[in-house]
Order: structure tokens, then sequence, then C-alpha cells
């Protein structure tokens, strides 16, 4: 009897603990890195699911321009924290000087064809407080519409030899896209 009252115990303990634990992050943390011309670039950002909101994540009343605190058309370009970008050394982002560091990107998506990836020089704010005082600058992305549903916002960083390389952002129907030059 005893023995049946401490396993007995020992079940309800474990099955407590178990209830107790944290769900996973509804936007978990996601990395993307790359090394072009020996310089290593680093995105650091949370990756929001789509989760059956398919054509309602990037409309005027869509889910970023209804989030809450959003300074919509600018979006922090993934969610919770502000997106990072670092990196080892000198780079040309599209038509932008991005000197070695620690920058916040974020993302002007007024135009849906057209978007522009803003680099900030603010860093450690949470990812709302989008301050354009603080902007080391912006440049053009090319958009496109991708070939099937991307479920998961994914940043890529692709290196194309000749220390050229290309950054991507994919999230439900587009990408957008911007060269990479390291120096």
């Amino acid at each position: 009897m005893k023995r049946a009252l401490i396993c007995t115990g020992l079940l309800f303990a474990a099955t407590t603990l178990l209830a107790q634990q944290k769900a996973p992050p509804l936007s978990p943390p996601a990395t993307a890195t790359a090394t072009i011309a020996g310089k290593t670039i680093t995105i650091t950002y949370s990756s929001p699911r789509v989760k059956g909101r398919e054509g309602k994540i990037y409309t005027k009343d869509g889910l970023i321009a209804t989030s809450r605190g959003s300074q919509y058309p600018i979006w922090r370009g993934g969610a919770n924290a502000a997106t990072t970008l670092q990196t080892s050394g000198d780079l040309t982002i599209g038509d932008l000087s991005v000197p070695a560091g620690t920058y916040t990107l974020f993302v002007d998506i007024s135009d849906p064809a057209n978007w522009v990836l803003i680099v900030s020089k603010k860093t450690g704010e949470w990812g709302l407080a989008y301050d354009n005082t603080q902007d080391l600058g912006k440049t053009k992305m090319a958009t496109s519409a991708t070939p099937s549903l991307v479920e998961d916002l994914t940043y890529t960083i692709i290196d194309n030899g000749g220390g050229k390389g290309t950054l991507t952002l994919a999230w439900e129907n587009v990408s957008a896209s911007v060269p990479i030059h390291a120096h």
C-alpha cells in the first residue's frame, strides 16, 4: 500500500510539473547566418506563422496593420523583439553602406510591389519601437510572389560568391530580396 501511495504521488508530481511547463512560443526565435568574403552576417528574429490567415497578413486591414502598437506600414520584419542584423565587416546592402556592427531591421511595406528595407542604428528595443531619426538608411527590395505558401516567416542569407550575396525575407505569399556585397 505504501508503494502504491508513493507511486501515485510521484505520478501526480510529474503530471503537475509537465502541465506547468510553458507552451512553445507562437513566434519562436530563429537565426539566419552566412559568411560572405570572410564576413559573418547574422539576422536574429522571431518567426511568426501564417496559421490559416492566408491573404490577411499584408493588407491595410491585415495582421501587420492591426497588430497592437503597429506603426503600419513600417513593420519590424518579424515578431516580438526587434529583428537584428549583425555583421563582422563592412557591407553594401542594396545601395546602402553598412559598417561592421549591430543594427535593427524594419521593412516599409506601404507599396506591396516595392518594399524598402530600413536599417536602424538603434538596437535593443522591442520590435515596435521604430524611430526614423535613428535610420542608418533605406534600400529597395525586389518583391515577388512565392511559388507556394511560406508558413513560417524566414530570412535567408545566400553567399553567391565573389563577395556577393542575397538577403531574402519570405512569408505567406511574398518574397523580398536585396543584394549584399561584403568589403
